[in-house]
This record gives C-alpha cells, sequence and structure tokens, in this order.
C-alpha cells in the first residue's frame, strides 16, 4: 500500500502579496538564477502546485528530445512541490519524494486538479531497476494528492493491477463519484476481445507498431471499475473536460499512411465519439511549419488552448494557442453556416516560434487558466537563451544573436509567472533555477463544476437489447452524400423503376476490424508476415450487409472493438476509397453519419452538428412507400426517414452476413420484375472457410464474435492448387491453376509459366518466407524463356523509336568507342511483366479479374474460378493482400 501523511495541511487563504513583472525585460548574460524583471503587488494568494525537473540531458550532457508521441518516456528527477500560497517566499512541501526512497531518481507530471481544489491527481513512474530489461521497468502510475488530510497514495493500490500498463494524463469526471479518466496502456477491454478471440492478453502496438497505444479509460478513485473508454488504433490521450461534460482529448489517427493528431471527443461513457478539431491543421506553426498541440485545456471563454510546438522538441515548449471548436473543425474551416478566417489564434502578447528554433519572445512549456473572472493564466516561461561566444556563458538572445547563423541555443530557464494578456504583464511567482524546469504551475482556484452526462439509457442512442449482445448500430444517411453534396442523383437512384438503366452502385457495406499487433516481447514474428505491404496493418472481416438503394445503411456492429468500413459492389470488390480512420462503437451504442469524405476533404465532417445537412432528402411524405416501392412490405414510412431507417423500423436492424447475400426487398412487382436474387457463400468454397464459429454455422447466428480471417497460405493458394476438371463425371482437362502456371510441363521439363505467371506453392527465390505463386501476383517480375533447355530471363536488344540499336554515351552525351572506334550498343535488358494485382483494391487489380470476367480480355478464363471464390480474392485484396492477416497464425523459428 502506497499511503502517507504529512500533518501540516494548507489552508486556503486569500490575502494580498506583492509580486510584480513587466514583459519584456532582458539581461544581457545571464549566471545561475538571474531574473531582473520588477515585482507587482497582484497575485491571489492560494495554493500553488508545480513541478520542478532537470533539464533532461544524456550521458554525454546532450539535451533528451522529447516527443509528443511518446507519452511514456520517463525523464528522472522531477518533484512535484506544493506551496501554500504562489509566492516565492510562501511555504512549500515536497509531496511526492516521500513514495520513495531518499535520492531515488523518480519522474511525475500531468498534474491535475479537482474541482472544489482540495485535490491533485497526476502520473508518477517509480525509478529505473538497474540492469532490467524495458519491459520489466516500472509503468507509469495514478497518484492523488489530497491536500486537506495532507495524504499520498497511489489511486490503483493493487501492486499488480497497477503494473499492468502505463497510466497518464489523470482528470478528474464531474460527480460526486470523483472518477477519473485517464490514457492507458492497459487496454482493460481490447484484451477481454482477444481473449474471445482465442489470443493471449496483450497490449496492442500503434499503427506504425512502434509503441503500445495509449487509448482512455475511466476508473473510481479507489482505482476499481477500470472501464475502456476509446478504441483507438494508435494514441488517444490528453483527456481535458469540456463545459458539457464530454471528455476533449488528442487522438493520432496513424492508419494507412495517416499522421494526423486531432482533437476528439466522447462521453464519459465512451458514446457518441466526434471529430472536433484539427485534422487539417498541422501546418499552422511558425511559417506553416509543422506543429502539434499539448496539453489541452478549457478556457473560462469555452474555448480549448493548449501549448502549439514542435512534435519532437529539445527545447520543450511553444506558443500558448486558443481553438474555437465550437464554430471550427480545423483552422481555417468554420462549421457549417458559419463564416470566418481562423479558427485559432495565439493568446501571447507577442509572437512566439513553435518550430523549435531560438523564439526571441522566449517559449512557453506549459500554462494553466486561473478561473477567477480576470482572464490571467500563471505559465511556465523561458526566455531566448543563447551561448555567448566571447565568454561561453548563457546570454538573453539579441538581434545581434539571432542573426548569427552559428549561434548555440543555451538550455532554457523555465519559471513560474502569473501571464495577464489584456495589461500586457507577467508577474513573477518563482523565478528560474539554472539547470532546472519549474512546469505545470497550477493554481488550486476552486471553480464550478463541468456539466455531468447522465449514464446511457434506452431511448434513440441507446439499445439494451443490442447491449446485451455485445453490438452497438451504424446507421449512415447516404453512401452517396460527400461532403453535403449528392453525388449521384438520390432521388432518381432510389427508385426501381430507373435500375434497369442505372442500378445502384454502391450494393453491401463491408464492416472490417483491426487485428491487434503484439510487441516483440509478446510474439517476435518476421515482417514479411504483412506481405508486399505493412501498410495496412493486419485485418478481419465481420460482415457484411446489404445498401439500401438510396445509399443508406444501418447496420448491427460489434460493440468495443476498432473497425472502419468499404463501400463495395455486387461481386464484393471495393468501389470507392479506404476509409481512414477507425470508428468505434461501445454496447448499445446507435451511432448516425450524414455520409462520406475523401482523406483530403477539408468540409465539416466526422461531426454531424458541424456538417451540412444530409443529402438524403429521405421519404417525401408518411405513410406511404417511396415511389414504385413495394406497398405491401415497406409501405408505412415516416417523412424524412431514410430507406436504412424505414426497414430498420418496421422489420429490425439489418444482421451481418459473412456472404454476399441480395434480394431486392424494394421493388414494388406491379411496376417491374423484382431483380434477381443470389449468393456468394463462403460454404461454396471447396478450399475451406475462413470463417470463425461466431459467423454462424447451420441454425446459430451471426455474433459479435465473428471474424473473417483470410491467409495468402491457407485460403488463397489452395485455389490455384484446386483440382478444376471440366466435366465432374468425365473429365477431358483439368482447369487447376498451376497445371498451367508453373515452370515445369507434364514431363518435368522446363517451361515458360502461363501468361508469365508462376502460381507455385513453393519458397520464391526473392523471399524464402513468401511462395512463388504470391510474390508473381503482387511484385513486378521479368519475362523468362527457355534457353538450351532452361528457363532463363528473356533478354533484348535496346533500340530507338526507329527501332535502331542505341549506343551508350558518355556523361556529355558523345559515343563511347571500343577498341575498333565502334560505338557500343547498351546491353541487352530485362523485359518487365507488370504484377496482377495492387495492393490497393481489387478495383486496381483489373489484370487479374478481367481473365475472369471479360469477354474481351487476351485469356478468357470465364467459368475457371466461382463467383464465391472470385469474391474470396476480391476481399482478400481489398484487405490489402496481406500474407497472414493473424500474427500467431504466422510460422516462427
Amino acid at each position: 500500500m502506497h499511503t502517507s501523511t504529512n500533518k501540516a495541511p494548507f489552508p486556503l487563504i486569500l490575502v494580498a502579496s506583492t509580486l510584480a513583472l513587466l514583459w519584456g525585460c532582458e539581461s544581457s548574460v545571464e549566471t545561475g538564477v538571474v531574473d531582473d524583471l520588477e515585482p507587482d503587488p497582484v497575485v491571489l494568494d492560494i495554493p500553488m502546485a508545480y513541478i520542478n525537473r532537470p533539464i533532461p540531458v544524456d550521458e554525454d550532457g546532450v539535451r533528451i528530445t522529447d516527443d509528443v508521441l511518446m507519452p511514456q518516456t520517463f525523464m528522472p528527477g522531477a518533484v512535484l512541490y506544493l506551496k501554500d500560497r504562489a509566492a516565492s517566499t510562501a511555504a512549500e512541501i515536497d509531496i511526492t519524494s516521500q513514495a520513495w526512497p531518499e535520492g531515488a531518481l523518480y519522474d511525475v507530471k500531468d498534474v491535475s486538479a479537482s474541482y472544489d481544489g482540495e485535490r491533485l491527481v497526476f502520473a508518477m513512474r517509480a525509478p529505473e531497476i538497474e540492469d532490467a530489461d524495458e519491459e520489466d521497468q516500472p509503468k507509469w502510475n495514478i497518484w492523488e494528492y489530497d491536500i486537506p488530510s495532507a495524504t499520498l497514495r497511489r489511486v490503483i493500490n493493487d501492486d499488480i493491477q497497477a503494473e499492468v500498463g502505463h497510466d497518464v494524463s489523470p482528470r478528474y469526471l464531474p460527480g460526486v463519484e470523483r472518477r477519473i479518466v485517464f490514457a492507458s496502456t492497459r487496454q482493460t477491454r481490447s484484451r477481454a476481445v482477444l481473449l474471445d478471440d482465442n489470443k493471449p492478453q496483450f497490449s496492442a502496438l500503434d499503427d506504425s507498431r512502434n509503441e503500445e497505444s495509449f487509448v482512455l479509460h475511466a476508473m473510481d478513485n479507489d482505482g476499481t471499475n477500470i472501464e475502456q473508454l476509446t478504441y483507438n488504433q494508435s494514441h488517444d490521450f490528453q483527456p481535458t473536460l469540456l463545459p458539457d461534460g464530454r471528455i476533449f482529448y488528442s487522438r493520432w489517427d496513424r492508419m494507412t499512411g495517416n499522421n494526423q493528431l486531432s482533437f476528439y471527443a466522447v462521453d464519459p461513457y465512451g458514446m457518441h465519439q466526434t471529430l472536433e478539431y484539427g485534422y487539417h491543421s498541422q501546418d499552422t506553426g511558425t511559417d506553416d511549419s509543422e506543429a502539434f498541440f499539448v496539453r489541452p485545456q478549457q478556457l473560462p471563454d469555452g474555448r480549448i488552448f493548449g501549448i502549439l510546438r514542435n512534435r519532437v522538441s529539445t527545447e520543450y515548449g511553444g506558443d500558448m494557442v486558443a481553438i474555437d471548436y465550437e464554430n471550427y473543425i480545423s483552422a481555417s474551416t468554420p462549421v457549417y453556416n458559419v463564416a470566418g478566417t481562423s479558427g485559432q489564434e495565439s493568446v501571447s502578447v507577442l509572437p512566439i516560434n513553435t518550430d523549435d528554433s531560438l523564439s526571441a519572445n522566449g517559449i512557453f512549456h506549459s500554462s494553466s487558466p486561473l478561473f477567477d473572472g480576470t482572464g490571467r493564466m500563471i505559465v511556465s516561461w523561458s526566455r531566448c537563451r543563447v551561448i555567448n561566444p566571447t565568454n561561453n556563458l548563457p546570454a538573453s538572445c539579441t538581434e545581434e544573436f539571432l542573426a548569427d547563423p552559428t549561434i548555440v541555443p543555451a538550455d532554457p530557464l523555465y519559471g513560474i509567472y502569473i501571464y495577464n494578456s489584456a495589461e500586457r504583464t507577467q508577474q513573477p511567482v518563482l523565478l528560474p533555477i539554472e539547470g532546472r524546469m519549474l512546469v505545470e504551475p497550477l493554481l488550486l482556484i476552486p471553480r464550478t463544476a463541468d456539466n455531468l452526462i447522465p449514464p446511457p439509457v434506452a431511448n434513440v442512442d441507446y439499445d439494451a437489447t443490442l447491449a446485451d449482445e455485445g453490438l452497438g448500430s451504424l446507421h449512415i444517411k447516404s453512401v452517396y452524400d460527400f461532403d453535403g453534396t449528392d453525388s449521384i442523383g438520390i432521388e432518381g437512384i432510389r427508385d426501381p423503376a430507373n435500375w434497369a438503366t442505372t442500378p445502384p452502385p454502391a450494393r453491401f457495406l463491408r464492416l472490417v476490424k483491426a487485428v491487434s499487433i503484439p510487441s516483440d516481447e509478446v510474439l517476435d514474428f518476421p515482417n514479411t508476415a504483412f506481405g508486399r505491404s505493412a501498410a495496412n496493418g493486419m485485418r478481419e472481416i465481420l460482415g457484411y450487409v446489404p445498401i439500401e438503394p438510396d445509399g443508406s445503411v444501418m447496420a448491427k456492429v460489434p460493440a468495443d472493438v476498432a473497425f472502419t468500413f468499404d463501400i463495395v459492389s455486387a461481386q464484393g470488390k471495393r468501389i470507392f476509397p479506404r476509409h481512414n480512420n477507425w470508428l468505434q462503437l461501445r454496447p448499445g451504442e446507435q451511432r448516425d453519419c450524414n455520409g462520406c469524405h475523401t482523406r483530403a476533404s477539408e468540409m465539416p465532417h466526422g461531426r454531424i452538428a458541424a456538417e451540412a445537412p444530409s443529402a438524403n432528402p429521405g421519404a417525401p411524405t408518411s405513410d406511404a412507400p417511396f415511389p414504385n416501392t413495394d406497398p405491401n412490405t415497406l409501405s408505412l414510412v415516416q417523412m424524412g426517414e431514410t430507406m436504412a431507417q424505414a426497414y430498420a423500423r418496421i422489420v429490425g436492424v439489418r444482421t451481418p452476413s459473412v456472404d454476399l447475400v441480395y434480394d431486392d426487398d424494394w421493388t414494388d412487382p406491379a411496376v417491374q420484375a423484382k431483380q434477381p436474387s443470389f449468393a456468394y457463400s463462403y460454404a461454396d468454397l471447396l478450399t475451406g472457410s475462413p470463417t470463425s464459429p461466431g459467423c454462424g454455422t447451420g441454425a446459430s447466428p451471426w455474433s459479435a464474435q465473428c471474424r473473417v480471417t483470410i491467409h495468402y497460405v491457407d485460403h488463397i493458394q489452395p485455389l490455384w492448387d484446386l483440382s478444376r476438371p471440366d466435366d465432374p463425371v468425365a473429365p477431358t482437362v483439368d482447369n487447376q491453376c498451376t497445371s498451367c502456371h508453373t515452370n515445369v510441363d507434364a514431363m518435368a521439363a522446363a517451361m515458360v509459366p502461363a501468361a508469365q505467371l508462376d502460381l507455385r506453392a513453393e519458397p520464391s527465390p526473392d523471399q524464402q518466407a513468401h511462395f512463388v505463386g504470391y510474390r508473381e501476383l503482387l511484385f513486378n517480375d521479368v519475362e523468362q524463356e527457355i534457353v538450351n533447355g532452361a528457363l532463363v530471363d528473356r533478354l533484348v536488344e535496346v533500340v530507338d523509336a526507329n527501332g535502331d540499336p542505341v549506343y551508350q554515351r558518355d556523361a556529355d552525351g558523345n559515343l563511347i568507342l571500343d577498341g575498333n572506334g565502334d560505338p557500343i550498343p547498351v546491353p541487352p535488358v530485362t523485359v518487365p511483366v507488370q504484377a496482377s494485382m495492387s495492393t490497393n483494391g481489387a478495383g486496381n487489380s483489373n489484370r487479374f479479374f478481367n481473365v475472369f470476367t471479360n469477354a474481351g480480355a487476351t485469356v478468357d478464363h470465364r467459368g475457371f474460378l466461382t463467383d464465391a471464390e472470385l469474391k474470396l480474392i476480391a476481399e482478400w485484396i481489398d484487405l490489402g493482400a496481406q500474407y497472414y492477416n493473424n500474427p500467431f497464425a504466422v510460422p516462427v523459428n
């Protein structure tokens, strides 16, 4: 148990004090504790917390970089202090060192206070264990200090439970229970889902597969009832509270080429997750450089502010910037029907650099509003300093120094000040100390609690029946809605009378789940397991549901997993770009989306209240069917309902299936014949199904535990090896793929593989971990030919457009001559063969599919593969054409 008591609690007393400081004064040379700014007598006299830490340096004395995306970084030597008032002469106590042996070097950060100002909560990590491996070192834990009783305790008392993962960035939630939200790598619920998937429990790596992901959790003040709130595959961290009671936090979107740090919001139960601000705002630093917000906090006026700085910094700070998240969704994009040009502004009096360069007006490490009605802040600020080359001592920046490209920055010198931008003053509280950083100052002013959001109950946003099944539901109003614009003519495409000439292109929604990737300590598997590209990680399919004719879709979705979706054709091929953000639903949650957007879109999206109204007009009237739809089945629609809403209300929310199953539920047979039904089923495969038991077999229904896990080795390669007699009774020929697409004939003589495509299930000479067939399908190759009975790369002479030889030339363009004075031909070259498939998806793999579907193709293979087999291949390619989609299925030596 980690509890200790100090017998001198600090009273909350307000008295006058005399500290003041005018902004911008300088000294030319600095040594030791130096600050020459003048005092001013206007500071509230209340308790203050702050951290005193050394400048982090390595064993050679070089400053260690601080990376925003490495929340677990350990910089030992920090101490959390509490002063009885915000004055340099006030009594103070070290409230954290009591937890450790004398002289121990621990770390502490992320200090926050309760609404009543009587408790501090923060992250603290124990000292390093000498000679222990990194995985055996202590984790970051959440600690609390109770000011009235002067008691320090670790919130999670149990040693084993406390060390399950790194816990950082704690904040008190509103309510008498004093629940705490925090970021953690413990991934509590995600670990339980791994057990359901017959995998060991572990904390998954982020999408870049470098570090374990931090995601949001909440727990009671005694460390019990830990609940995972978010399910991003990269970091969800740095939470703060909004006045409406939602949790506002930073999310690292890292999926498939993304690398965005944006602000999201979620309620205290993990529901109603929305993109709030900043997805396209990372070029807002100095000179349009990349910049990241750290330590977001709520301002008294409702805006959010934080320190805008370089991602990787050796100055450890940047500018104080406020964002108007209510009226903007990015720096230059207002929400729908709001005019404006900028969603964020500096709250600093003078310009501050954010790109980690020398900033003439200093730099801010951290700040916190006073919430006293004055608009003031308490800040950690360092003046600009360089090493004076004449005496090798720190000196304040001058124009001459800043203009010198050889000048060397000095260590920052962070002190603590009361900052008043309205009066352009900066009052000293604690003067800086050479070699130390006084950071994360916090005045313990009691303030009104934010709104308390009650637990979800059965209403329009919550379905108790779905919750019991571990499901939520997703409603997209129309996949043809792009940023509020009707991209197809929704009213026309939803009318069955038009389908003979203009059938709906979007037929199914494919639900796709992220596959958690373990660290090397859990499972050390080779990178070749990802196949041609690791950009998409590993993925599984959760199922398909039909998209209604107006482009709307409502589907049951497994809760508590990171998922995305594809819009696919009747053949199961993705027809829109990949959705490049992970979504989540909590049990019972019902989520609405307007439509789609591209990755490059800067229109408001991901937050319905910020977007243009839906482009889908919905039903034109109530108690009547949509035009030309069946009046006997789906007639009692309500005005404004999408087809998916009407179907869900009358029939029920659609349950996914792992098969592509289509029945025309909408056409009025009195108008025209219903569209033909079809089903492309895994049950029709002769090579085995990639489904788990939860996907439904026989009388067993589809469930939240359904997983479709496709491996090239187990599910795609067997298609090429399958015997395919032209007649099952009296075969005359076997259309087995590898009977032609191989390197030897029936007599074991070398042969050129048909279409220069070798599909053998043998280790490739290019990469022993992959079959030849996989490499031939997905990597560019060269033509081969038989020479003297051997299969060799084909070489051809290099000729120009007229067919004449091309000769070698030197750097000046002159011909290179041989000993006889004749020009030397360019050596023969190989003939390239384009890969048949692309990891960009089935729609970019027409060189493969055309031979099975197009009568005009050079080779006519129509009928060689079944519809179910082509569907399996298409969905595997759409997932990213991975060699394996489960790391625990990978052979490990």
